[in-house]
Parts: C-alpha cells; structure tokens; sequence
C-alpha cells in the first residue's frame, strides 16, 4: 500500500512539475542589458546600454556604442556574445549590417565588421537558433537578404539577395515592395516576410545547408492580406500554431493558423475604438513571456499600446485595455524576459516609459519611470552575467 501511495504521488509531480513551468515559462535571472538602437540624426549617438533591474524596473546607463549611423534595429546571436545593428540609411543608398562583440559582463560593444544589406533602409534583422545566417529586410530596396555568420560573429559575405516587386492601393506607401519583415517560423523550416509595399506575407523554405541558394519558394509562396492594410511585423506563438501580422496603415492585428508553412486567417481586430478619428500606424507587436497576453503598439494620434487576451485553444484574441504609451510615437516596446515590466521607446519624444505589468490581467500600469534617450526605435535585452 505504502509503495502504490508514494507512486501515485509521483506520477501526480511529475505531470504538475512541467505544467507549472509551463505556466511560468519566464526568465528566473533578475538583471538584464537594455541595448536601445536609434536614428542618430536627432540627440541619439549611437546604441545605448542600460542594466535593467526586473524587480524595481530601474535602468541604469552602463555604456554607449557611439560612430555607428542609424542603428534602429538590432538582433541579437544565440548565445548572447554578438549582437547586430542594420545601418539605415535614407534614400535609394544600399544599408549596411554591423556586428559587434558584447560583454555581458559590462554591457560593452566592440566593432567587428559590416556587410551589406542588399538594400535601401535595412529595417529588420533576425539570426537562426543556431547562428548561422543573418536575415535582413531592406524596406526602401524591397528586398531580402542572407548573410552567412562566421564562427567568430563575424559577418560574411550575402549568400542571397532576394528583390520583391510589385504595388498596391495606397499610391503614398504603396508605390513599390517595402519588405517589413523576415521572420522564421518556430521550426525554422520557413521564413515569412511581411511586405507593407504590396500587402502580401512572402513564405521561404529555409534551408541553411544550401550555401549559395538557403531560400526558396515555398509551395504556397505568399499569402495576400486586404488591400490597403500594409503587413509590418508578424510574430508567431510559441506552438508556432498560430501567427500575429501587424498592419500598419490600417491599425490591425489579424490572427492566422499556422501549418507546414501555409497560414489561414482566422480574426482581424483593431487597435483603435470605432469611434476613434484621426491618423493611425501600427508599429510593433509582442506576447508576454506566458504565452497568455498579445500587446501592439499605435501611433499616430492614437499613442498606445493595446492589450489583448490569447485564446490558448482557437489563437483568437480579446481586447483587455488601450494605455496611452505616455509618449509620442511609440514605435516599439520589450516585455522583459521575467514578465514585471513593458518598456516603450518613443522616436519623437526622446523616451522610454517603463510600466508595470499585471501577469493575471495582462493591463499595464505606469511607473512614473522614463529615461530620456534620444530618438529611441528598438528595443532587446540580454541576460546580466554579473
């Protein structure tokens, strides 16, 4: 009896032990760098690095990348020892990628080289699970590329540069491919691109033992949103079941399933009340480390951020609250990797606001803490060794 009673125990702890981890599924470390890439032509000079403490949501300066242009979107390696900076410039000129050594121990950066992006205004960047390519979205180029990772983080030479072509109803921002987005679905097997110039989600087949040619079209090479709406920034949970895609012109979020690399709309929700008058721009979407909570950010003349509820079961979201960002333009956001806190960085108010964050409702509530940091646009964290 007293053997079958400690094996029913077990077999009980054992099936609640991986549900409560499940259930937490955040980081247990406490302090973490803040690494802010920005536009430099305003106040900024360059990347800025700040020890984020979890518990109190304080941010203290530890060190600035400086003489690098535009550093406004950043990717971070694998193992954290490397990080990625696109160069973004203006106009027709082809952008650059940076890549630097970090130090999680001090929060410094050292420059190790650059490489082009295939493109005008490289503007999104995403590294493998294995750090092998670097895919890079270049936004005025229309274009894709893959740039292969040396062992050292060094970058190399693109392996493949791939052109988008096409227009759609907006004749302002939709006069010609603007790819927003390169990113790869949980399993790695694909890689979705969201292109705001034509309204369409682009799908690759990656495959990284082909040097020369790792993407490929996939069996269904894109899927076509509503006209006018204009893909920015898809995200994917972590089943990979279901996908998010923000529209930027249009504030929305619209919900997909997700399989083998094909995606079936399911829901469309705004950010905005139907009442809402005045000029919109969706900027960034996230989940909360729980996997529970989807958060977008507008800005415009909205200057929010929108909280909606998961359905763990059908993906399909349920608005929680609008909170104004405390800002203007929030143009992107971090839930840090414990869950306590949403930092926003505002571009044109030299900003990032701190709010704390309920884990039961997922509504966020303001701390009354900001640093100032000059034309901020994108946010990512790295554990603290130290």
């Amino acid at each position: 009896m007293v053997n079958q009673l400690l094996l029913a125990v077990f077999v009980v702890s054992a099936l609640f032990i991986p549900m409560q981890t499940n259930a937490q599924n955040q980081s247990s470390n406490r302090y973490f760098h803040l690494l802010t890439g920005t536009y430099t032509s305003g106040k900024s000079e360059g990347i800025y690095v700040y020890r984020f403490d979890s518990e109190t949501g304080e941010l203290t300066h530890e060190y600035t990348q400086k003489n690098v242009e535009n550093p406004s979107f950043l990717a971070v390696s694998p193992d954290g020892n490397h990080v990625y900076a696109v160069k973004e410039v203006s106009g027709e000129k082809e952008g650059m990628v940076n890549a630097f050594r970090f130090n999680a121990e001090n929060g410094k950066l050292e420059f190790i080289n650059q490489q082009p992006s295939g493109g005008g205004d490289p503007c999104y960047l995403t590294v493998d699970k294995k750090g092998r390519h670097l895919f890079a979205g270049n936004y005025t180029g229309g274009s894709l590329s893959v740039i292969p990772i040396a062992e050292n983080g060094a970058l190399e030479t693109p392996a493949q540069t791939i052109q988008h072509k096409g227009k759609s109803i907006n004749p302002e921002r939709q006069e010609k491919a603007h790819v927003h987005s390169t990113v790869l679905s949980p399993d790695e097997e694909h890689l979705f691109t969201g292109d705001l110039g034509v309204d369409k989600i682009f799908i690759y087949k990656y495959n990284p033992g082909n040097p020369s040619q790792p993407l490929q079209a996939a069996r269904t090479p894109f899927t076509s949103v509503k006209p006018g709406t204009g893909p920015r920034h898809l995200i994917f949970d972590k089943t990979g079941n279901f996908a998010y895609l923000i529209q930027e012109l249009t504030a929305e979020v619209s919900v997909f399933a997700h399989k083998d690399g094909n995606l079936k709309h399911l829901q469309t929700a705004s950010l905005v009340d139907k009442n809402f008058k005045g000029e919109v721009s969706a900027a960034e979407i996230k989940i909360s480390p729980d996997g529970n909570f989807l958060y977008a950010s507008n800005r415009g003349d909205a200057n929010e951020i929108s909280v909606f509820r998961i359905d763990q079961k059908k993906g399909t979201l349920n608005l929680e609250e609008r909170q104004p960002s405390l800002g203007k333009t929030p143009r992107n956001f971090i839930i840090d990797p414990t869950g306590n806190f949403l930092l926003v960085a505002h571009q044109d108010s030299d900003s990032i606001v701190i709010f704390k964050r309920n884990k039961s409702t997922g509504k966020i509530t303001p701390t009354g803490r900001s640093i100032e940091v000059g034309n901020p646009v994108y946010l990512t964290m790295i554990p603290a060794t130290n």
